[in-house]
């Protein structure tokens, strides 16, 4: 009985597994496109598409270069689907201001009440006078 058990979870892995995607392992994955642009002024771009789905590109470049404010930004986007069937998409940016994604999946914070608004409004509006020591 045992046996027979074994047997039939192995079989529901492998059955599982090959619904997710129809590629096992990254040797069996093929490279549909591929393109890489590497320019003298340190700007680049790439983007590439493999045969299970995933796609990906990004563009950079250095910004203020030479300056005390030089900075490198990136932005771009990848795609995949995940073990559920969707189709996932990230934009992003990065930069001097730290690394911000986007995509329909990600969770967001709720907004912030017109009370909390009001108040923090009112509090920018009418500061308090310096040199009070509480």
């Amino acid at each position: 009985m045992k046996v027979v058990s074994i047997v039939l979870l192995f079989g529901i892995l492998a059955v599982n597994s090959q619904r997710i995607s129809p590629y096992n392992s990254l040797k069996d994955v093929p490279i549909i496109k591929y393109n890489n642009e590497q320019n003298v002024d340190g700007s680049y771009r790439y983007n590439y598409e493999t045969g299970n789905g995933i796609r990906a590109q990004e563009d950079g470049f250095l910004k203020n270069k030479g300056s005390q404010l030089e900075a490198q930004v990136m932005q771009g986007s990848y795609s995949y689907t995940g073990p559920d069937g969707v189709l996932y998409t990230i934009t992003y940016i990065a930069d001097e201001n730290g690394y911000r994604a986007q995509g329909a999946h990600i969770p967001t914070p709720p907004p912030i009440p017109k009370a909390i608004q009001d108040s923090i409004a009112y509090n920018a509006a009418h500061p308090e006078p310096q040199g009070r020591n509480y």
